[in-house]
Formats: C-alpha cells, sequence, structure tokens
C-alpha cells in the first residue's frame, strides 16, 4: 500500500471557527492540539465566502441551522489544519469535546473557548472519509506535507 493511503486513517482535519479566531484562541488551541501529539500537516488562515461555507456544509443544508451556520462561517477568518496522529479522528474527536460545551468533558477544547452550542470554537472531522473529503476542500496535494 502506498505511504500515502496508509497514513491516511492517521489523519483528520480541523477548522478553528471565526469565534475562536475573533477571540484571540487560535494560538492556545493550537498550543493543546500540538501537546496531545498531533502533527500539522498542513495550516492555513482564510476565510469562508458564503458560498463556499455552504458547499462546506452542503449535507446540512435541509436542517434549520444551516442558514446560521453558514452565515457564522462566513463571517470572518478561519484556520484550516490537517492534523496527524495515531486514531487521528477518533482522538481529536475526543480532544474536542461535545458539540455543546455545556456537555464537553472539562478540559477539551470546547469546553475551555466554545461559547455555545452553535458558536462552538472549533471542526473536527467525524470519519477518515470525511477527514480526506474536507481537507481536499481547503489544501490541493502541494500543500500537505
Amino acid at each position: 500500500m502506498p505511504a500515502k493511503q496508509k497514513r491516511m486513517s492517521n489523519r483528520t482535519f480541523t477548522m478553528i471557527k471565526p469565534d475562536a479566531f475573533a477571540n484571540g484562541h487560535s494560538g492556545a488551541i493550537l498550543d493543546i492540539i500540538i501537546k496531545a501529539g498531533f502533527r500539522l500537516v498542513a495550516l492555513k488562515m482564510t476565510s469562508l465566502s458564503e458560498a463556499k461555507a455552504g458547499e462546506f456544509y452542503a449535507v446540512h443544508r435541509a436542517r434549520p441551522f444551516y442558514g446560521e451556520l453558514v452565515e457564522f462561517m462566513s463571517r470572518g477568518p478561519i484556520i484550516a489544519a490537517i492534523l496527524e496522529k495515531d486514531n487521528a479522528v477518533a482522538d481529536f474527536r475526543k480532544l474536542i469535546g461535545a458539540t455543546d460545551p455545556a456537555k464537553a468533558d472539562p478540559g477539551t477544547i470546547r469546553k475551555l473557548f466554545a461559547a455555545s452550542l452553535g458558536e462552538n470554537a472549533i471542526h473536527g472531522s467525524d470519519s477518515d472519509e470525511n477527514a480526506l473529503i474536507e481537507g481536499d476542500f481547503f489544501f490541493s496535494g502541494l500543500e500537505k506535507v
């Protein structure tokens, strides 16, 4: 199996959302991620237009929160990253905590930095397949180490 395919299950995608970025938490969040043993494979600061945010979250198009989500995600800069570590998806989901920060475990990123269910500081892929899709949405092959 080629090295790139072999590593894929050890990679995940994350995005520091506009609320955490605007509140100055990006550095602290990246520090937590690195100290948890994740290696940064790709990293960039960017902004999503409403169209691009809508495309990224198209899976939620039929849900009642879709419009608010697209508006929120396009309101300011984000930091997108591909991370690598054994068991990356599951370990990262544990590190970020429950989507609702009120239900997140102590010490998780969302417990520390999220303001609400809607403004929850960070995104983390929920599967190896989505990690690949989401990483490819933000990064070209030349940007992934």
